[in-house]
């Protein structure tokens, strides 16, 4: 099967149960992160195609800010089914459900859990999503006060609302599928949805105008299942067989009676887990919510300035965090078996490397701006006063990719151990009240560029509180490690940007190369001048593999070289003595 690259671990059988927690080896992560980041690549392109698309043929006037309107439903829907709520429950409760079924019950846990939450799951998402098609013309109102294309934006509300229920079936797929240990079919959900957009637009958006892209979106939905299901379809019934083995000597009533008991502790599980995060999910998406409302009454394309500006900004941060996605499995599963020291470790490597990642590549961001969104934007309906308005936008958006960045990978920690913290969700209230007030001030004498200061500003407010509360609510991570870790970081990312602004000149292309090839030399010199954490080892392990194939010629093959040390095999403080450290 094409998924059985990524697989990480092999099901447990009774012959040879393994009641520990599930360390698979870095090389194996590596594996799985990169093909994930392969496939998260594409769908970020298809995603950039899609909105190139949409620029070209509707350009940013009303019927784009219509479109745009509805489209808060499904990101909205997406934030809380796949990207947050439904994976912090699923992929430790389907961790636990892994870890028990390893001690040879007769039962299967993962069996029982499915049962106990997937038909409750599909009936309530699919009774909101009718109330969301009836309830559009009011909901329109209070999403974009003062829009000028209100009946445009019901409609299109109205055909994206079934993504309330496709986005439930793909994001319960998702967190299944990544807590068996496979990321190819989640990875590969956005190529999917990107698909179904940009073929709705090519085929009918000459004729039905921006409703083609709400119907691509609809259709992109259900594609996003389809990629998933079979897959896991194929998990479940091999679970069903290695547990009719493991419990052929016990059969009877006392193995249905342990069925039912292990399908209702996992429905409690599920149901203790469902309001804080749902609260968390909801509140961080209502930063878009609240952009939109303080862009509604602003001049035409206020909306699609923020919108183009928040997907190109946003690209750094979904790169950032693939090895988060890859390990978040892995977290759960150690906590479910206790071994926070596993957890502990696994989680501070995560966000030092994401940390990396998405400063360099904010600084990229601002350094380039205009030139970025004039070579990915500027034909058709799409003017010079549109990259200029949204160039600008995205410079002040960049400066919160770290806040989002820490944010997703610290929900992650706080949500690992399956127990029902609050403290997320009330950080994320306190946020995007932050976020609310400082737009509303902002937005008289910045415009659009206002609202996106106010973002910026509540989520590195919010991450700051995330990451100083986690070592006593969640993993007990070394905050004072990780504060001045991205603190160095932070500083070799000022000045890569000040070395990227002064290197883009000449036409597009050029000009964001030539930023692109300065941010990373400036970043990687001051990191290591800096003694920032895990760049100097990544620096050591990429000049040792270039050797080694200098050596050795290119018929070496990548298995046969070591894996970076920062990522496995040392303590993340290893190339900075940022203060005196126990061994572990």
């Amino acid at each position: 099967m094409a998924d059985d690259a990524v697989r990480l671990v092999a099901p447990a059988t009774a012959e040879a149960p393994d009641p520990g927690p599930w360390r698979p080896s870095n090389r194996l992560l590596a594996r799985a992160a990169l093909l994930t980041a392969v496939l998260t690549a594409a769908g970020a392109v298809f995603g950039l195609i899609r909105d190139q698309l949409l620029a070209h043929t509707f350009g940013a006037g009303t019927d784009t800010d219509a479109f745009l309107v509805a489209w808060t439903v499904p990101e909205f829907a997406a934030t809380l089914l796949i990207e947050d709520a439904m994976a912090l429950i699923l992929v430790p409760a389907f961790s636990g459900a892994l870890a028990r079924r390893t001690l040879g019950q007769d039962t299967d846990p993962v069996r029982a859990l499915v049962r106990a939450t997937l038909p409750k799951a599909v009936l309530g998402m699919g009774v909101a999503a009718g109330l969301t098609v009836l309830a559009a013309p009011w909901l329109v109102p209070v999403l974009a006060p003062g829009l000028p294309q209100q009946r445009l934006a019901v409609d299109c509300t109205r055909l994206t609302a079934t993504c309330v229920l496709t986005f439930t079936l793909a994001g319960y797929c998702s967190a299944a599928l990544r807590a068996h240990g496979r990321f190819l079919p989640p990875a590969a959900i956005n190529v999917a949805y990107n698909t179904g957009i940009i073929t709705a637009v090519v085929v009918l958006g000459a004729r039905w105008g921006v409703r083609a892209a709400a119907c691509g979106v609809a259709a992109g939905g259900l594609l996003m299942v389809l990629v998933q299901a079979p897959s896991l379809w194929r998990q479940l019934r091999g679970g069903r067989a290695g547990r009719g083995r493991a419990g052929s000597g016990r059969p009877g009533r006392g193995r249905a009676g342990r069925e039912g008991a292990g399908s209702g502790r996992a429905g409690g599980l599920v149901v203790a887990l469902l309001a804080p995060v749902i609260v968390f999910a909801v509140t961080r998406q209502s930063q878009v919510l609240v952009e939109r409302f303080l862009a509604a009454p602003l001049p035409a394309g206020a909306i699609s300035h923020l919108n183009y500006a928040q997907k190109v900004a946003q690209l750094p941060m979904v790169l950032s965090l693939m090895m988060s996605t890859v390990t978040f499995p892995v977290v759960a599963r150690a906590m479910a078996a206790g071994d926070t020291g596993t957890a502990r470790r696994r989680a501070e490597r995560d966000l030092l490397l994401a940390g990396v990642i998405v400063l360099a590549g904010a600084a990229t961001v601002i350094a380039a701006a205009p030139q970025i969104i004039e070579l990915l934007f500027q034909r058709g309906a799409f003017d010079h006063a549109d990259t200029a308005a949204t160039a600008a936008v995205m410079r002040v958006y960049a400066l919160g990719l770290l806040g989002h960045t820490l944010v997703s990978a610290l929900v992650r920690c706080y949500f690992s151990a399956s127990a029902p913290l609050w403290y997320p969700a009330a950080v994320m209230t306190g946020g995007v009240a932050v976020t609310a007030a400082a737009g509303l001030v902002l937005v008289g004498p910045w415009g659009a560029a206002g609202i996106a200061a106010g973002n910026a500003l509540g989520i590195t407010l919010s991450a700051a509180l995330l990451l100083l509360g986690v070592r006593r609510q969640s993993i007990p991570l070394d905050t004072a490690l990780l504060v001045r870790g991205l603190g160095r970081l932070t500083a070799a990312a000022a000045v890569a940007t000040a070395a990227g602004w002064w290197c883009a000149a000449g036409p597009p292309l050029l000009a964001t190369l030539l930023a692109l090839v300065a941010v990373t030399a400036v970043f990687l010199a001051a990191a290591c001048l800096l003694r920032a954490p895990v760049v100097p080892s990544l620096v050591r392990s990429l000049t040792r593999t270039a050797v080694r194939r200098l050596a050795h010629g290119p018929s070496e093959t990548p298995d046969s070289l070591e894996p970076p040390e920062s990522l496995e095999h040392t303590p993340v403080g290893r190339d900075v003595p940022l203060h005196r450290r126990h061994h572990r």
